[in-house]
This record gives C-alpha cells, structure tokens and sequence, in this order.
C-alpha cells in the first residue's frame, strides 16, 4: 500500500510542477500586455481580467482544502 501512495504521490508532483509552471509562464506572458506603447486598455478591462482570474484561483484552491461530497453528517 505505501508504494502504491508514493507512486500516485510522485504521479502528482510530477504533474503539478509541470502545469503550474505553464501556468506561471502564461502569467508572465499575460503581463507583456501591460506595454501601453503597443496595447490600449481602460482600468475596468484590467480589473476584469484580474476578477475572473482571481475567481477561478479561489474555485481551483478550495477543490484542495475541502471535501468534494457535501453530505450531511453527525
């Protein structure tokens, strides 16, 4: 049992490093939008951008810390 643990444990750090680094790469190429000499943009396009960002990161973290089955329990 322990070995099947570590390989599903070395399966997801694996996995996570790799997708959480394409997700920090297509950050920081999101950021080369911020250049005004190339992009036009107002304050509430960047403030929406950011919200539904920052609304799927908090969906994605609580998958995380709480348990899936909301099943009443005593």
């Amino acid at each position: 049992m322990d070995k099947e643990l570590e390989q599903k444990n070395a399966r997801f750090k694996r996995l996570a490093t790799k997708r959480t680094n394409i997700i920090l790469d297509r950050i920081r190429i999101l950021g080369n939008c911020a250049y005004r000499g190339a992009y036009e943009y107002s304050e509430a396009e960047i403030s929406k951008i950011f919200s539904e960002i920052d609304r799927l990161l908090k969906e994605t973290k609580a998958k995380f810390h709480f348990p899936k089955s909301k099943e009443f329990k005593l």
